[in-house]
This record gives C-alpha cells, structure tokens and sequence, in this order.
C-alpha cells in the first residue's frame, strides 16, 4: 500500500465523520440550526440529497452488476473489492435519503441517522477492502 492509499482514506473519512457526527450532537442550537435551515435551503438540500442518492444507487447497481458477471468459483481479490465498494454505494444512497428525509421533516434525528449509517459504512467497508487487498495480494486498489 502507498502512502496515499485511497482506502486508508475513506477509512479516516469514516472516523472522521463519526467524531465530528458525535462532537456536533452534542450542541443541540447546532443541530437544530442544521436541521431547520430556511425553507428554501431545506428544499434545495432534499433535492440534492435525492438526487445523489439515485445516482450513488445507479453506480451501486453498475458495480453489483460488473460484480455479478464473474463466473462461479473465479472471483479474486479484484472482483471482491467492486462488489465492496458497490455495497458501499448502496449504504451511502440510503445514508442520502435519511438526510434528505431529515430536511425534508425538519427532524435532526434522520441527519444523525445519516451521518451514523455513512461513517459506520465507510469504516466497515475501509477494513473489509484493506482486508481484501492483503489476503489478494494487493490486487484489490
């Protein structure tokens, strides 16, 4: 692994939204004031958030699927970590849809859920590819 290994980063990414996540909660002004911006901030974010969502699913849908066509008993380390990284797409669009649902209700309960589902998800998935990368070799960046 390099030193600028792309998958030790997304593991920081993943703890680092989770510290930031947990030390944020903690003010409730904060998460109010994220969680019921003006109207119109609010509409344009559950936009956004619906839009990356479907387009993190259709990239997920892409990667299970170039997964898929691997034959039975020739996966290696390579096939192993597109199918990683498409489950990973697929918990980060529902980690978008929980932000948009939270902006869309004015609740900071689904921003939290949001924030917990793509730091949990970036972190498993950081270990599972490091993991994958080791026992295939190195094959899986």
């Amino acid at each position: 692994m390099s030193r600028r290994d792309p998958r030790v980063l997304w593991l920081i990414a993943g703890v680092a939204t989770l510290v930031v996540g947990t030390l944020a909660g903690w003010d409730s002004r904060f998460v109010e004031a994220i969680a019921r911006p003006p109207a119109l901030v609010r509409a344009a974010l559950v936009a956004v958030m619906v839009l990356a969502a479907l387009r993190l699913l259709a990239e997920a849908i892409a990667r299970l699927e170039a997964g898929r066509r691997t034959p039975p008993g020739s996966a290696d380390a390579h096939d192993m970590a597109v199918l990683i990284r498409g489950v990973r797409l697929v918990f980060l669009a529902v980690a978008a849809v929980a932000a948009a649902a939270g902006w869309l209700l004015g609740s900071p309960v689904p921003i939290v859920a949001a924030l917990l589902i793509a730091g949990v998800d970036v972190v498993e998935t950081g270990f599972l590819l490091l993991v994958v990368s080791v026992r295939g070799g190195g094959a899986a960046g």
